[in-house]
């Protein structure tokens, strides 16, 4: 399984929190590409709910991993 960020973008919009069956309808039917679907049946499922995508790929960039400061801009 892997992520990067643009397939994690594809699950932004999704009902938080979802289940993993949840999360893999909701990428069929928003039209998430194959890799997204394909990620997310590789997905345990143990009918735990996932909060977000932090939940999925812990890996996944915010904005406090970006070093810059917003005040300048």
């Amino acid at each position: 399984m892997y992520w990067t960020l643009d397939l994690a973008s594809h699950l932004e919009e999704a009902p938080w929190p979802a289940t993993r069956d949840e999360l893999i309808d909701y990428a069929i039917r928003s039209g998430s590409p194959v890799d997204v679907i394909e990620n997310l049946q590789l997905l345990e499922d143990e009918g735990e709910h996932y909060e977000g995508i932090e939940d999925i790929w812990p890996d996944y960039p915010t904005t406090e991993d970006y070093f810059f400061n917003e005040d300048e801009y």
